[in-house]
């Protein structure tokens, strides 16, 4: 069986993740925009973040065998600085038209402030001119209410439901987004959002049409192989395999495969793997000895 990870962010994650999520049966990857952990203080962080987004990262990942693709915005957190998020959404368009770029995110909401507000509306302008997919992170509080809210707003400025994943879902907001048309993806971590029993729960209730699973691993409490062991105790708990498939894979690539930006054949008939390559004069490798491979797995199995 093979797994998409469609949000996680690997800037924050060492290449022992790369290794372990390509044995796991990970092809591809997704790696929304976010913030670091601390403040930005220069637009120039925000272009040299963009750059390694289309650059350095998707090549470290073909270097360990998985294809990389990535979403570009403004965050939510980050569009409070209002001087600086007037500067990142002059920047946006440069890098939106980028290879490997699925989608405008992840935007959206995080206390509700109005700032978060118009910049989340502006990007939904920006989507709408340019034809684009959509990535919307939900607020951490009050989150019936702010998902309800971000659908409203994104209805509003014109996208298509089948054009919007709203991601960081749980039990309560589900429903809602699965009526209304949107995609529902969930944040699967060790001890807060969605556990991997509690999903299993919820493709039991609510099936497997437009329901995606992701790990938003990053540089905090997060598990970058969320996604197969997630698949591996639904099957386990009795989730028919097809569904399985459906939420740690195919929906994954038929909802961001709207960008034409990713295709099943990327990692079905890859690029060969050489170690040897360099990008800007760096090597993923330190002293060890370089693989070459032409050949990649194509019937990775669960983890144990």
């Amino acid at each position: 069986m093979m797994y998409i990870d469609p949000h996680i962010h690997m800037s924050s994650r060492t290449t022992d993740d790369y290794q372990a999520m390509q044995k796991a049966g990970i092809v591809a990857v997704i790696e929304p925009a976010f913030w670091l952990g601390q403040p930005r203080t220069s637009v120039d962080s925000f272009r040299d973040y963009f750059s390694s987004l289309v650059g350095w990262e998707r090549f470290r990942a073909g270097q360990f065998g998985i294809r990389h693709y990535c979403t570009i915005g403004l965050n939510s957190k980050e569009a409070n600085n209002e001087a600086l998020a007037e500067a990142v959404m002059e920047l946006l368009p440069l890098y939106l038209c980028k290879e490997g770029v699925v989608a405008i995110g992840e935007i959206g909401y995080d206390d509700m402030t109005p700032t978060e507000d118009k910049y989340f509306r502006a990007q939904l302008e920006l989507a709408k001119e340019t034809d684009m997919l959509v990535l919307v992170h939900t607020p951490h509080r009050n989150k019936k209410a702010g998902t309800s809210y971000s659908m409203n707003v994104c209805l509003e400025h014109g996208l298509k439901p089948s054009q919007v994943i709203i991601d960081h879902n749980n039990e309560e907001t589900v429903q809602e987004v699965l009526d209304r048309g949107f995609w529902a993806a969930f944040t699967i971590y060790p001890h807060t959002k969605m556990s991997n029993a509690r999903m299993v729960e919820v493709v039991r209730h609510y099936g497997c049409d437009r329901i995606i699973v992701d790990s938003s691993a990053d540089w905090g409490v997060s598990d970058p192989l969320a996604v197969p062991k997630t698949a591996q105790l639904m099957i386990e708990r009795g989730i028919p395999k097809t569904h399985v498939q459906a939420v740690c894979y195919q929906n994954a690539l038929t909802a961001y495969g709207q960008s034409g930006q990713i295709k099943e054949q990327d990692w079905l008939n890859p690029p060969a793997v050489d170690q040897r390559q360099l990008f800007s004069g760096n090597s993923v490798l330190r002293g060890q000895t370089p693989v070459i491979s032409n050949e990649q797995p194509r019937n990775p199995v669960l983890i144990e």
